[in-house]
């Protein structure tokens, strides 16, 4: 939908408005991109999209200042034709017939299986679809798999286990109709905040409503709960099956819905009689009270709505925690009715999109599966060919495992950075080296990957084309293009359409044509849509005009249909061979790795606020690095003290597999032998592989999604005598793309954005000697900092410091400080602030941690929609401000909300210290 109206920057300037959704979380956010026909202008949220009702995380408002940045786009073709030598511009031509000469010859030499897709939840639904008719239906490999596998594919196999689907059963309306919400594994907060704030809404209509929140972590979720459940790493099982136990012992199970609708029960109940409060408490840490006040509010509620997500997925044992969980909601009969139901938080804007195409090795279109030689019949039918492959391809983890032992020879990865996001960095990064050809289609050319790229093949991003996403709660939604992709970049599914022609014709298949005719993308739906008919996600009554006229549609919506389904197994029948729901009888296991003396330390990764993924988006915009500047390694105050570290000090993090230089912080999420570090920061702003250097390549058996929540490691303190700061204003996503080489020359390296209106490049390194001088003029001139002229200049060869302040007018336009760092901060501040740089002259070389008078230290920044600070909210609330008044004065948590978790947080630890001065 368009619409046009007089809103520009400029007098008479046309603004049209697209509407769209967001490209970050599974929630799928509809947003209205705001264009002036040339480039993305502005985001707001659309308030007719029942995902969000107009709101946005901070993340998704700002989806304007990340696209406008095309400094690291990939714009044109890339080959190169030996491993050793630079990859140059080429044409589509080119680039397509290389690749489709590869590949032939590798098909033709070692099989179909020798090659190999991997592919993302953030491409569009019809760019799955052709993925994946050419791997399974031309080439005959089922070696297609998807990052999605290291987010949601234990989300599936535990809805396919019991329900007999992969069919979330309910809906974000739910939240309102809820009793009680529980969350495990998921700092909702902060991962999907759009529905945090549904949740918080929720809570202030109706003061009865219970939060239980299961985590290892007392995340900002975690705080704002009635009843938080502190469990130890894995034990999730475990807990599950308490609560079980207490609600049979309490009668608190509805044996009627589970004699007509479920099966399996007898041997779960025999199963859970051990699981006790007291032998539970044992295995999970916590209290047995706990226990039993969690399964009464769950059991007696009437209507619980669980959400869950990572902490429940990204384990060996990922199915069976899906599996115990669900068994809460059909031992208690609270599924299929409004505010009740097992709902899993989608990682990805798409990913229930990829599902629903078979985007991954061991599925097919619509829910089939490989294994069911009917479904097989019925896929080849559909596409026109004799057979579809019957082995399951390699998943994630194995593909880069074939990849590394050359069983896979040439792999085609699109919109995914595995080089970052995979466990056991070193062995993918190993594999990417030996691949005879690492195809890489990517919207940008600076993620870890393409490194490694032979060919790199320019796509068509957010905002710039055709299709559909399904979000968490299977809502279906048609996205068109608000603006032209830059360069030469185009669309994913015609980027697969002209290759699998081209290889066709190589591989002697003359339907190659036939298999794939499309002219537009939407004929891609048409044909998908009609894979689903008469399955259980039935979309044959949904077109894009349909899309287009009445708004996002959740799915089945089959032909005839007026709407789609709010809540799945409304009738207590289920997509079974018998229609009943089937128990999962999970028993509970240790994670994949136990600490020791040499490894004592529970490693937890995660996300944070205001970053997404390996960054390659957000990490352009400089406000969304303002609420956390740098990647730290959290930890308990005790685990600090006897290690002898405080705040800031630089550590090495190591694992069995790895090792990662980071700074270090206190933190009181942390339970005593837990460590937290962010799953974001990789090798373009660190000097490192980031925290999947550490984790472990261990998978579930059934699901095979890694443990990327848990590894064993190490953190030991290390002492850099020397440091240097560099800042530099200016274009500063191009300066950080240069820089970024120079990281891996230091022992601790990290750069990133800072600021607002006025970005600041912020680059911080550190050594056990001093750097070559040489290497500080050449860092010196890439930055532009290296003119004399303009510039103050402080040096003390003896203790070895060196200090330059650029200043451009009455600008400081650029800092670097050697050897002494201490003003770092607040002149960060000042550069950011576009402050006169008149009144410091004489301080702005001094050793001093604060700013002259006048000047402020705003530090780390809380709300970054109203760009208020930490240090500005603590001084509201020293004068007494309570949260309703920080909201009135300082507008912080009256935009996104993503802040008011921890604005509460801090209210509640003032009023504490109130308290406490007052007895």
């Amino acid at each position: 939908m368009t619409i046009a109206y007089n809103f520009g920057i400029k007098s008479g300037e046309v603004i049209v408005q697209f509407k769209s959704t967001c490209c970050y979380c599974g929630v799928g956010c509809g947003v209205i991109i705001e264009t002036d026909g040339q480039r993305v202008v502005g985001v707001k949220g659309d308030l007719d999209h029942p995902a969000n009702f107009g709101r946005l995380c901070t993340k998704g408002a700002t989806l304007h200042l990340a696209v406008a940045q095309n400094d690291t786009r990939a714009l044109f073709p890339e080959v190169r034709e030996g491993k050793l030598q630079i990859r140059e511009t080429a044409s589509w031509d080119r680039a397509l017939d290389a690749a489709a000469d590869k590949f032939a010859a590798i098909i033709k030499e070692h099989g179909p299986d020798a090659v190999a897709f991997y592919i993302s939840g953030q491409l569009l639904t019809e760019d799955y679809y052709v993925f994946n008719k050419l791997a399974k239906g031309l080439i005959g490999t089922n070696n297609v798999d998807t990052n999605s596998r290291l987010c949601m594919s234990s989300a599936v196999t535990g809805y396919k286990s019991t329900l007999g689907m992969d069919a979330p059963p309910a809906s974000y309306e739910d939240i309102d109709h809820a009793k009680c919400i529980f969350i495990a594994g998921s700092n909702t907060a902060f991962a999907h905040p759009v529905i945090f704030r549904r949740i918080e809404d929720a809570r202030a209509k109706n003061p009865d409503l219970r939060l239980i929140v299961v985590d290892p972590r007392k995340t900002d979720t975690a705080q704002s709960a009635d009843l938080f459940l502190p469990i130890l790493p894995g034990t999730d099982v475990a807990l599950f099956n308490g609560m079980l136990h207490v609600m049979l012992w309490e009668g608190l199970c509805d044996m009627a819905y589970i004699r007509a609708h479920t099966e399996g029960f007898d041997e779960l109940k025999e199963t859970v009689r051990e699981y006790t409060p007291q032998a539970v408490a044992q295995m999970c840490g916590i209290e047995p009270e706990s226990i039993i006040q969690a399964a009464k509010w769950f059991g007696e509620s009437g209507a619980t709505l669980s959400f869950y997500c990572q902490g429940l997925n990204q384990s060996s044992h990922g199915t069976d925690k899906n599996g115990a969980l669900i068994n809460l909601h059909l031992a208690t009969g609270q599924i299929g009715k409004p505010g009740a139901g097992p709902f899993s938080l989608t990682g990805q804007a798409n990913a229930m999109g990829g599902r629903e195409v078979g985007g991954m090795a061991n599925l097919l279109s619509a829910h089939r599966s490989l294994d069911n030689p009917v479904h097989r019949q019925e896929m080849a039918n559909l596409w026109g060919v004799d057979s579809v492959p019957e082995n399951p391809g390699k998943s994630a983890v194995e593909l880069f495992e074939a990849l590394h032992k050359g069983e896979i020879k040439a792999v085609w990865i699109a919109c995914t950075n595995p080089a970052h996001s995979m466990p056991n960095q070193t062995l993918v990064r190993e594999a990417l080296e030996r691949a005879e050809l690492v195809v890489l289609q990517e919207a940008y050319r600076n993620t870890d990957t393409a490194a490694y790229a032979d060919i790199l093949l320019p796509a068509a991003s957010w905002s710039e084309k055709e299709g559909t996403v399904t979000n968490s709660e299977r809502c279906i939604t048609h996205v068109i293009p608000a603006v032209n992709a830059p360069g030469d970049a185009r669309p994913d599914w015609e980027i697969m359409v002209d290759f699998a022609r081209r290889l066709g014709q190589r591989l002697g298949k003359v339907d190659a044509e036939t298999l794939f005719p499309y002219q537009n993308v939407e004929e891609v739906f048409n044909e998908h849509r009609e894979t689903t008919r008469g399955r259980d996600l039935d979309i044959t009554g949904l077109s894009y005009a349909l899309l287009d006229q009445k708004g996002p549609q959740q799915w089945p919506f089959p032909e005839g249909a007026t709407q789609g389904k709010v809540r799945l197994y409304e009738e207590g029948v289920f997509p079974t061979a018998s229609g009943h729901a089937r128990f999962a009888n999970a028993q509970y296991l240790q994670t994949a790795e136990q600490t020791d003396a040499r490894y004592p330390l529970h490693l937890n990764t995660g996300r944070l606020r205001d970053q997404w993924h390996s960054m390659s988006r957000t990490g352009s915009v400089a406000r969304l690095f303002n609420h956390a500047q740098e990647p730290v390694v959290s930890m308990h105050a005790d685990d600090m003290h006897r290690r002898g570290l405080k705040d800031g000090d630089i550590v090495r993090v190591k694992s069995r597999r790895g090792e990662l230089v980071i700074r270090v912080q206190t933190s009181i999420e942390m339970r005593v032998s837990q460590v937290f570090i962010p799953m974001h920061w990789g090798g373009q702003f660190m000097n490192g592989a980031g925290s999947n250097a550490l984790t472990t390549s261990s998978f579930d058996p059934v699901s095979k999604q890694p443990e990327l929540k848990h590894a064993a490691v190490q953190v030991e303190k290390l002492d850099y005598g020397w440091n240097m700061v560099m800042m530099r204003r200016g274009n500063v996503v191009a300066l950080m793309e240069k820089i970024q080489p120079y990281l891996a020359r230091f022992d601790y390296a990290r750069c990133g954005l800072y600021g607002r209106d006025e970005p600041v490049l912020v680059v911080h390194v550190a050594n056990t000697a001093a750097a070559d001088e040489s290497l500080i003029l050449e860092m010196d001139r890439l930055l532009e900092l290296d003119d004399d002229s303009q510039s103050m200049i402080y040096v003390d060869q003896k203790r070895g410091i060196s200090k330059r302040v650029l200043v451009v007018g009455q600008q400081i336009e650029g800092v670097r400080l050697t050897g002494e760092t201490a003003a770092k901060d607040w002149l960060k501040d000042l550069m950011a602030q576009n402050v006169s740089a008149e009144y410091i002259r004489a301080w702005a070389l001094a050793p001093v941690s604060v700013p002259p008078a006048g000047g402020k230290n705003r530090g780390r920044i809380v709300c970054n929609c109203k760009d208020v600070s930490e240090k500005e909210i603590l001084e509201a609330l020293a004068k007494g401000a309570d949260l309703e008044t920080l909201k009135e004065q300082l507008k912080c948590g009256t935009d996104c909300g993503s802040c008011v978790p921890e604005l509460k947080r801090m209210v509640a630890c003032n009023e504490t210290i109130a308290e406490g001065i007052s007895e």
